[in-house]
């Protein structure tokens, strides 16, 4: 089978894509015959090398997935062949990746793909969808009526907080760095957009806190984040949530924190067991079955253009290009 892998991590000029063999399938996996995968950040840390994590040989990159089940393995338990499915949360702890023709995974880790959805979007809202999840409502306990922030709204993670957080009753704020991203945000449900090339965004955040109501819970996706800014924009007991800037130290407030009861929970998609994400799995798949969650995709490409998705996605993580709204898909 065709497949994108690394021999030694390093540069995206490491990513070769070539032939492999097809995996063979255990007593608890399933074999899927990959229709489209997605590119996350975690991807090119992973592969770079900048996360170090004991890899198999010849690696294959990627963590997202949908397709079709090809056959399963002796112990599996609902599904069957000929279904549609999607997963992520591979290519991590000894794990193969999903940039292949085919996949073999752990059944805990693939939940079936609604009708109507298909595996384009189904891959591109895998991580961020689940990662979007976890922070809102796990993590953050989001209620009714509250006010969420989010910067970058039509990022990969952004878009899905974006809706999901809309889906939840919730008044949405965010950033964006064009009109036409400010336009996209809003058809996706954002309330308020800032575009943060025309206006500085912390007073711009200010000014909306100061007209209507604090921040009740503020979702945090840059890897430099600015706790002197946000902490004195959230509302009593409000939640900072961070899962992103790995190698941050900002100066942190302690004074405005403690004395308004607020939060600051930091988590990582990964940490999240099986059960707590297929929780938040079907979630996703009955607000993508009903249309209130609809993956932003910003390129497609094909599985041979592995090493081009792994450049623009590291362009715009670390270097804030800005040329991409939402997530890179790729079809073998």
């Amino acid at each position: 089978m065709k497949a994108a892998f690394i021999d030694d991590t390093g540069p995206v000029t490491n990513i070769c894509v070539g032939s492999v063999d097809v995996p063979a399938v255990q007593p608890r996996q399933v074999l899927v015959r990959t229709g489209a995968v997605a590119v996350n950040p975690i991807d090119t840390y992973v592969r770079s090398g900048n996360v170090k994590l004991e890899l198999p040989a010849r690696y294959i990159v990627g963590c997202d997935i949908a397709g079709t089940v090809e056959s399963v393995g002796a112990d599996v338990s609902g599904f069957s062949v000929g279904q549609r499915v999607w997963g992520s949360n591979q290519g991590l702890f000894g794990r193969q990746g999903t940039f292949a023709e085919f996949a073999a995974i752990d059944q805990c880790w693939l939940y079936p793909t609604p009708d109507g959805v298909g595996d384009e979007d189904a891959a591109a809202g895998a991580l961020t969808g689940i990662t979007a999840h976890l922070g809102l409502h796990l993590h953050g306990g989001l209620q009714q009526g509250e006010v969420v922030f989010v910067n970058g709204g039509t990022g990969g993670v952004g878009s899905a907080v974006v809706q999901l957080a809309r889906a939840a009753g919730a008044t949405v704020v965010t950033t964006v760095g064009s009109e036409l991203k400010r336009q996209t945000a809003l058809q996706l449900g954002a309330d308020h957009v800032i575009n943060y090339r025309e206006e500085d965004a912390a007073t711009a955040i200010s000014n909306f806190v100061a007209e209507h109501r604090p921040i009740n819970l503020w979702f945090e996706t840059l890897r430099s984040p600015s706790p002197d800014v946000t902490i004195p924009l959230l509302a009593k007991r409000g939640r900072y949530v961070l899962m992103a800037g790995r190698d941050a130290r900002p100066e942190f407030p302690v004074g405005p924190f403690y004395v308004n009861d607020l939060r600051a929970i930091g988590f990582a998609m990964f940490n999240a067991s099986a059960e707590e994400q297929r929780m938040a799995a079907d979630d996703l798949n009955s607000l993508m079955a009903d249309g209130q969650l609809r993956p932003l995709i910003g390129k497609r490409l094909s599985l041979d253009d592995a090493a081009s998705a792994h450049q623009l996605q590291e362009e715009n993580t670390l270097m804030g290009a800005g040329t991409l709204s939402g997530k890179i898909v790729l079809t073998p």
